[in-house]
């Protein structure tokens, strides 16, 4: 399954160089994620995306609802954004 959580939008820049990260948390867990939660995506222009599954997904997610958090080099900022849900079966 591949995730895609974000487009460009308003004339902002996408670089290459810096790929998209994605975090992946239980609904149940409480806060955002830390620094050893995220997975490098990739950019498909202007959209950001990263597979999940066990056959050369980047992660694989054992059964449940979890919460899809992105974040991106936009500038001089670095954006978190909560993306929506995803359930594994």
């Amino acid at each position: 399954m591949r995730v895609t959580a974000v487009s460009a939008v308003g004339g902002s820049t996408i670089s290459p160089a810096a790929p998209p990260q994605f975090a992946f948390l239980p609904t149940s867990a409480t806060g955002n994620p830390v620094e050893g939660d995220w997975l490098a995506g990739e950019w498909a222009s202007p959209h950001a995306r990263i597979l999940v599954g066990p056959n050369g997904g980047t992660v694989a997610l054992e059964p449940g609802e979890y919460r899809v958090w992105l974040t991106w080099a936009a500038g001089a900022e670095t954006p978190v954004y909560r993306a929506g849900t995803i359930t594994v079966y």
